[in-house]
């Protein structure tokens, strides 16, 4: 006794259901089969050697970065102006790393720092000497 109707309509019908039902299962067959060959693959390498952690550096470990040579470093230069209760001070110039650089000071180009130092009323930093950088004699 079969569960199945008895006219030829239905049964073409179920039997369509049926044959996709088998060309879905194969493509997901064929997937899992894919699958299944890549992990074989990664458990036989992962059996083969063992695993490796990434080297952690301990902490303050590694190297400095390099100084750069003196004459590899960008040479640039600032203008520095204070301001103060009874008037701006004279504006110095300094090389652009210069430490001794107060306030906020104004980056400008080489050719405007040598035009800026033949002006009496700028003076060059003396700790610094972008004069000498620049091959300026203020004298």
């Amino acid at each position: 006794m079969s569960q199945l109707p008895p006219d030829p309509l239905r049964l073409r019908a179920i039997l369509a259901h049926v044959d996709r039902q088998i060309a879905e299962n194969q493509t997901v067959a064929v997937y899992l089969r894919l699958q299944r060959d890549a992990v074989l693959a990664a458990l036989a390498d992962s059996e083969v050697r063992p695993p490796q952690r990434p080297a952690r550096r301990p902490k303050g470990g590694g190297r400095l970065p390099a100084l750069a040579p003196p004459s590899a470093r960008e040479v640039g230069f600032v203008v520095q102006q204070n301001r103060t209760p009874t008037g701006p001070e004279p504006a110095v110039i300094h090389l652009n790393d210069c430490t001794m650089v107060e306030g906020t000071p104004h980056r400008i180009r080489a050719d405007e720092a040598r035009a800026a130092l033949t002006d009496p009323s700028i003076e060059p930093c003396q700790f610094c000497r972008p004069d000498t950088e620049l091959g300026v004699d203020v004298a």
